[in-house]
């Protein structure tokens, strides 16, 4: 999973990103601090790895992992190659899906580049800047379509619903807000469009804010409106205080968030909206070896989530033996849970929940 964090200037996506990356990104008070943008890898926290490296003492415990993206800040005309230009949009093209960090506390001494805090222009600039990236590939789709149809009648529902979502991207909808069917998105999952991805938008708030007075952030209920009509997540946050966290041991920071009155810092809760938003799921499997975290898309079968593993996995495939987690760990072990008959016998039609425990059966 990638993940690209975008905003405007100096609306704390560094910040952001070297917080819950370490990865010791330039977070400076100027336009255009990140060029090149940085990258962090990091593990995707998860409680059932550690109880399952207890019971198996194995030699390698592999969690997920997510890929950051600190892109660099964008400002009004980027389309037309202002600022960083067509630099900023192909760096987003690359990610599954977009982490939008705006600016939802004042501080006289942090310049904004349009001058003034307000959200909702903030997100209308960046969301227009890649409507209008996307209009412009949707044309050359468009015209390639209209090419194609003297001589392939098929091409007409197509033909028409690239016309209907131009129509939209006009109106200033971004595609992801557009309603569609099934053949609808299997069409726009041909094009490669900026507006269609997966977007949280983070609300960077001050620590008082966070910390207190949530409801009382009009910044961050403008954004929660604006997130309602798209069908997008909403995270508020503190990147200094992230910031902060970040240096702290693990009972340090436990501490820490207790006393703010939390059970779980930035990245773990922004990690789970983007598993929910990107429909994903983690399904395990333990043995001496390797404890390990596999991430697969809801709804993924047991054949194509063994083909994460390897292909031969997936095609040789002939049974999945499958516990949850939470069985196992009421049995105790595996092997109570076998004489206890939990683990089941599973063929190529079950559907993996997120954290089973399993063990492929294939022949090749």
């Amino acid at each position: 999973m990638k993940l690209g964090i975008v905003g405007l200037p100096n609306v704390g996506k560094s910040t952001l990103f070297n917080a819950i990356t370490n990865a010791g990104a330039q977070a400076a008070n100027y336009a255009f601090c990140t060029i090149e943008p940085n990258v962090g890898v990091v593990a995707v926290p998860d409680a059932r790895l550690d109880r399952l490296a207890e019971m198996y003492h194995p030699q390698k415990v592999t969690p997920a992992t997510v890929e950051f993206v600190d892109i660099a800040g964008l400002v009004r005309g980027a389309s037309k190659g202002e600022g960083l230009g067509n630099k900023f949009l192909s760096h987003i093209r690359e990610v599954d899906a977009i982490i939008h960090v705006v600016r939802c506390f004042d501080d006289d001494d942090i310049v904004h580049v349009e001058g003034s805090i307000d959200p909702r222009r903030d997100i209308e600039t960046i969301n227009l800047e890649l409507i209008l990236s996307d209009l412009e590939l949707l044309d050359r789709r468009i015209d390639r379509d209209k090419k194609a149809m003297k001589g392939d009648k098929s091409l007409q529902g197509e033909l028409a619903f690239f016309e209907r979502l131009r129509g939209e991207l006009t109106n200033g909808v971004s595609a992801r807000a557009v309603e569609m069917s099934d053949d609808e998105r299997e069409w726009l999952s041909t094009v490669a469009l900026l507006s269609s991805k997966p977007v949280i938008y983070a609300c960077n708030m001050s620590e008082g804010d966070f910390a207190g007075a949530l409801d009382d952030n009009t910044y961050y209920h403008a954004v929660c409106e604006i997130a309602e009509a798209e069908g997008a997540e909403v995270l508020p946050i503190c990147a200094r205080l992230e910031e902060e966290i970040a240096s702290l041991d693990r009972e340090e920071k436990l501490l820490f968030l207790s006393d703010l009155g939390m059970d779980e810092g930035g990245l773990d809760r922004l990690i789970r909206h983007s598993y929910h938003l990107l429909g994903l799921i983690s399904y395990l499997t333990a043995g001496e070896p390797e404890v390990r975290a596999w991430t697969i898309k809801r709804g993924t079968k047991a054949p194509q989530a063994a083909g994460k593993i390897h292909s031969d996995f997936e095609r040789g495939f002939i049974r999945a033996e499958v516990i949850s987690f939470d069985e196992l760990m009421a049995c105790g072990s595996m092997q109570t849970a076998k004489e206890k008959g939990k683990v089941r016998s599973e063929g190529k039609d079950y559907v993996m929940q997120d954290g089973d425990i399993v063990l492929f059966r294939f022949n090749v």
